[in-house]
């Protein structure tokens, strides 16, 4: 089933949710995570593996992290291929003073906040979703 490519419709149906629990972003210089390890997300960088891993299981495997965050899923069925969608939602936030890591899966995008700005993030996006045709120049 192909995604959604209409900034309008994503914006207008993103719908976010956040996700209960705190989240963290943890690097590992070797590439290897430890046995029982589940990640959200993992990217292999020239430096390591960053795993994003809900914060208890990060702690119980002894891994190193500063970031503690919220997650934020946007239930619209975005197509990769999408163009705007993640400009739309990180000037909203920027807007706010809300920083944001931006994550795209097949199905969903999703969202990575200070966890103290994930119900104010919440927010903001809900009220970008009742003003879809709106764009900013950042946005362009």
């Amino acid at each position: 089933m192909a995604g959604e490519t209409s900034l309008a419709a994503l914006l207008r149906g993103m719908t976010p949710v956040l996700n209960d629990g705190e989240y963290v972003f943890c690097t590992l210089p070797d590439g290897q995570w430890p046995a029982g390890v589940q990640p959200l997300g993992s990217f292999r960088e020239r430096e390591g593996l960053t795993l994003i891993l809900p914060r208890a299981e990060a702690e119980e495997a002894g891994l190193v992290f500063d970031y503690v965050a919220a997650w934020l899923t946007l239930e619209v069925h975005s197509a990769l291929q999408a163009v705007g969608l993640t400009a739309a939602v990180a000037t909203a936030l920027a807007k706010a003073g809300i920083s944001c890591n931006v994550v795209a899966a097949w199905y969903h995008d999703h969202l990575f906040v200070a966890h103290a700005d994930g119900p104010r993030a919440l927010d903001v996006l809900r009220a970008r979703a009742a003003n879809p045709s709106a764009v900013d120049k950042e946005e362009v």
